[in-house]
């Protein structure tokens, strides 16, 4: 295949738990889910793209704790785009905030999934590696 674009890509996700519950966000309106979390700026450590893009998309203050996982998700995506992921998930810990949809954002629908519930989430592809994550 003829890529005409490739797109390099660093992300940063955190896994919130409570009560036997993860918390996820829906990506788009009725998409795949997946952690919430989300792209690296320049310059900005991946730590602190967790903490920010965790704010955006669920209106929650987190701590970052271990570094739990690093990932690569390489795919095509569209026709011809060579796109690749590089991303880190994080523990963290929920320190203040309202869980809330995040306005006009790529992201819907935070929810306290039960672990229980997890399997049967359509998750985003790169986070079907993470699964044994999500349920452990």
């Amino acid at each position: 295949m003829l890529f005409t674009r490739k797109v390099q890509r660093v992300a940063a996700y955190g896994l919130a738990r409570d009560a036997g519950r993860v918390l996820l966000v829906q990506v788009g309106r009725g998409g795949e889910w997946m952690l919430p979390g989300g792209g690296v700026e320049h310059g900005e450590h991946p730590e602190q793209a967790l903490v920010r893009e965790l704010r955006e998309e669920t209106g929650l203050d987190v701590a970052p704790g271990a570094l739990l996982h690093v990932g690569s998700d390489h795919r095509t995506v569209g026709r011809n785009v060579d796109f690749h992921c590089v991303f880190f998930v994080y523990a963290v810990t929920v320190t203040g905030g309202a869980l809330r949809a995040e306005p006009d954002g790529t992201t819907a629908a935070p929810t306290w999934t039960p672990v229980t519930a997890v399997a049967e989430r359509t998750l985003m592809a790169g986070h079907q590696a993470i699964l044994p994550l999500l349920l452990a």
